[in-house]
């Protein structure tokens, strides 16, 4: 536990990076009042009011039942349609500082992703795609790096290198990384306005919408006053803050997430493909609620509904190419809680 709480505590002086999926960058790693309210300060995105950093995080996640539609885009492929009973998604993310100094941080992060699809009878029993998700899980698991350069006390630079190998993949020893490897990245250029105002301009290459793609980056993190606040990388996340405390707070927003799988079909015709490609993308509108629990505990329940803009099924060797099965699946309220660790309070007060 001294271990633990030792990693927590070398995380507060990093008050910059929040860690973020494909389509998000920073401010979620690390930030104090106390080293936001000093003038001296070298320049980071967080500003004051934002919530404590985050070192380990588990969610889970549940989506009630909705339904799913596919058609096929190829004259060999057929149309079909199911019910699934139940989404779960299991979430299990850890980070610790490399380097930490003034002038340059480092942080090393990993995490490991599972979606499981719990199907009612479909229609069409042996339709492919229906049977191979319900067989077996999607799994992601990823490494990154997230490098905060203060340049002086009104500018910055961030940068984050993810990789993550993104399947239906059982055991480890079935993973190829020629198949199973994606990249993602981001990189930004930020001022420091005050303590209560940063923002920065940037591009990123990530998944948010289904497939590797560049888009630009908007981030701005704006406290109002001791209640309200805003955070933001647009396009990808915007979301308001709610201080109802320092240990309690309410977030309401939107997101979007994405991401590519590779998924193994024997049959035909997508055995005929060298790789077949799940790529998916989501909006949710949601409402958060994140509380301390006792000191560097804390959890958080989230709410929302979710629109599903992809989730179709490629040649995995062809980025362009048509798709072979795109699906419709029916809008759905999600729910998840989340169980957290933070520095101790008596780190911060050093």
């Amino acid at each position: 536990m001294k271990k633990l709480l030792l990693v927590l505590g070398l995380l507060v002086p990093l008050s910059s990076l929040k860690q973020v999926r494909a389509q998000e960058i920073v401010v979620d790693s690390v930030r104090t009042a106390q080293g936001a309210e000093d003038a001296q300060e070298l320049a980071n995105p967080s500003v004051i009011g934002m919530g404590k950093s985050k070192g380990i995080i588990i969610r889970y996640e549940r989506l009630p039942r909705f339904g799913m539609h596919s058609r096929g885009q190829q004259s060999n492929v057929e149309d079909a349609r199911a019910d699934v009973l139940k989404s779960n998604r299991f979430e299990f993310k850890a980070y610790a500082p490399l380097v930490n100094n003034p002038h340059f941080k480092l942080v090393i992060g990993g995490s490991y992703f599972l979606e499981e699809f719990n199907y009612r009878e479909p229609e069409n029993q042996e339709y492919p795609l229906y049977q191979r998700l319900q067989d077996k899980n999607l799994r992601s698991l990823d490494g990154q790096l997230i490098m905060l350069r203060p340049i002086n006390y009104k500018n910055f630079i961030i940068f984050r290198v993810k990789g993550e190998l993104n399947g239906d993949y059982g055991k480890y020893s079935e993973i190829s990384l020629t198949r199973y490897l994606r990249t993602s990245m981001e990189a930004i250029y930020g001022w420091k306005k005050s303590p209560y105002l940063s923002y920065g301009f940037g591009v990123q290459l990530g998944y948010a919408f289904g497939r590797q793609t560049f888009y630009p980056a908007l981030l701005y993190n704006r406290t109002f006053n001791d209640k309200w606040g805003l955070e933001a990388i647009f396009p990808a996340n915007v979301t308001f803050r709610r201080n109802f405390s320092e240990k309690s707070f309410m977030y309401m927003g939107y997101k979007i997430e994405g991401a590519t799988y590779n998924i193994n079909i024997n049959t035909e015709p997508f055995n005929q493909y060298e790789t077949v490609e799940l790529r998916k993308s989501e909006i949710r509108g949601r409402l958060r609620w994140e509380r301390e629990i006792y000191d560097f505990i804390w959890f958080g329940l989230e709410s929302g509904y979710r629109y599903t803009h992809r989730f179709n099924l490629y040649d995995g060797r062809q980025r362009t190419a048509n798709p072979l099965i795109e699906t419709h699946i029916k809008d759905a309220v999600f729910f998840n809680v989340e169980l957290f660790l933070v520095p101790p309070r008596r780190f911060l007060k050093q």
